[in-house]
């Protein structure tokens, strides 16, 4: 009996008309309104004053319900950009795949942006324009076209507007599919999110293979929501997890720099060390991206966990994390081996420089921000044999630069590791803290102490004769010191070249 009310549960759930939402109440959802951005709240209300729906949506909407405080709120509406985009004072419509409105408020390091998106319909590929190339190369295609797929169904435009219902069809998992509305303070659901929420299941909606087809991100997208609820006991729903390895050579047609932009959404916003196990438990090690590969490969490595776990900390404290210190991390054995490589027929500096050159176009390539980023890292990586040698000339200008920080706390993870000598790294922490003062005074102590081991092995020499001489009976005496001789100045030639 009870088996067979299951049954017809299940088979309602499973027959449920797509286009009929389930309205959740606050008492059953418990949404706490004082986490809602007031922002966010300003731009729905905004909005509906102008009779529009709108509604916070994705995941701030999956955060709230599960007691997180969300960290981005967007908002989705049935008003086009260029509606949304008169109702704000500072609005900009951007994106060509996807053309998203940014509502900008307040200005400087404070401003915050509110991404607004227009209800999409949910079209199939074979409904959509289809290319030969790619992005790049079919630009003049697209310019006119409103959806577009290319060869093999990835998405490369899609801006056909449409119903609630059948924006929420198209959104990927169903946990981010609800829909909240500040005001009236009702979540819409049509997928069934509300109940995978509770059940800490990471479902897609639709057919996964087919959604994959469309954009191949959203393997990597499943496997970023597997890593950061892991502590919530999410998981992948079986049905869902299947098709991915298989599609991962869809992963290639993706642009480059996407594909970087996602590689540091893994690695970069709070469970880096989550993703690297995530990948290795669904063997999935390689072929997402080809510096993921090499994060993976080296994730055992003594410096490369202690910057995961580093980076880690720095976004669960709030602090900003860079891009360029966890790759020079990653990639500094490679800088390493080759340096020792070059320094052979090359002097020290431009062996350095010549692997770093080398290293960076091998691992990382053309990606979006690259110039920043090469420069950001040739200078991590420089750094470290200034740090070893410790110089007097040297240690105030070192100090002095911009990336000093970013340098030191790359030498304090090689101490960590076991690579640099931990009084090393020591000596360097109280120098960068001290006083002007404090630090001349260390100079001067490094300068002495630098002298007394220039001097200490001639020293020595004599010291071991006395020892002899008392060892066999004999009295020590000091070596007689040997006068060096003086060369006569030679006479200036005469004029018919014969010395005057």
């Amino acid at each position: 009996m009870i088996k067979s009310l299951i049954t017809r549960f299940w088979r309602k759930g499973a027959n449920k008309d797509p286009s009929v939402a389930d309205c959740i109440g606050v008492k059953q959802h418990g949404i706490q309104l004082d986490w809602v951005d007031r922002h966010a709240m300003d731009v729905v209300k905004t909005l509906q004053d102008r009779g529009f729906d709108a509604f916070i949506v994705g995941g701030a909407v999956r955060d709230l319900i599960l007691g997180l405080k969300p960290k981005d709120f967007d908002v989705a509406t049935n008003a086009t950009p260029e509606e949304v985009k008169s109702a704000f004072r500072r609005a900009f419509i951007i994106g060509k795949r996807f053309r998203i409105v940014h509502v900008v408020f307040g200005r400087g390091r404070e401003h915050e942006v509110i991404e607004v998106t227009t209800f999409r319909a949910n079209l199939s590929s074979d409904q959509a324009h289809q290319v030969k190339g790619n992005e790049r190369t079919s630009k003049k295609d697209l310019q006119h076209l409103s959806h577009a797929v290319d060869a093999s169904g990835r998405l490369l435009r899609d801006n056909v507007w449409g119903e609630q219902h059948e924006d929420a069809a198209r959104r990927d998992f169903t946990v981010n599919a609800m829909y909240y509305d500040p005001i009236s303070q009702e979540v819409i659901d049509y997928h069934g999110g509300f109940a995978d929420a509770k059940k800490r299941i990471l479902r897609m909606i639709g057919d996964p293979a087919q959604r994959y087809r469309e954009d191949p991100v959203r393997i990597v997208r499943a496997l970023r929501f597997s890593a950061k609820f892991r502590h919530l006991k999410f998981k992948l729903d079986p049905a869902t997890a299947k098709p991915m390895s298989a599609l991962l050579p869809l992963l290639e047609q993706v642009p480059q720099s996407r594909m970087f932009d996602e590689m540091l959404k893994l690695l970069q916003t709070g469970h880096a060390l989550a993703s690297v196990q995530v990948l290795k438990d669904l063997n999935m090690q390689k072929g997402i991206y080809p510096l993921l590969d090499v994060v993976v490969e080296r994730a055992d490595m003594p410096l490369v966990v202690a910057a995961l776990a580093d980076t880690d900390r720095r976004v669960a404290e709030g602090k900003p994390v860079a891009p360029s210190f966890l790759l020079a991390c990653v990639l500094w054995s490679d800088v390493d081996t080759l340096w020792r490589k070059y320094r052979k027929d090359q002097p020290p500096q431009p062996a350095l420089m010549s692997a770093m050159d080398e290293v960076f176009e091998w691992r990382v390539g053309d990606v979006s921000g690259r110039g920043k980023l090469a420069a950001d890292m040739r200078e991590i990586w420089a750094m470290q044999s200034r740090f070893e040698r410790r110089t007097a000339s040297s240690c105030m200008t070192l100090v002095a630069q911009p990336r000093f920080r970013a340098g030191f706390d790359f030498m304090r993870l090689r101490v960590q590791a076991g690579e640099v000598a931990e009084d090393l790294g020591q000596w360097w922490e109280t120098f960068s803290l001290a006083s002007p003062e404090d630090q001349q005074a260390m100079i001067q102590t490094m300068r002495q102490q630098a002298t007394t081991r220039v001097r200490s092995p001639a020293a020595a020499k004599p010291a071991a004769r006395s020892e002899h001489a008392e060892s066999s009976g004999e009295v020590a005496t000091e070596a007689p010191k040997r006068r060096r001789r003086r060369r006569s100045p030679r006479s200036a030639p005469g004029p018919d070249g014969s010395p005057s």
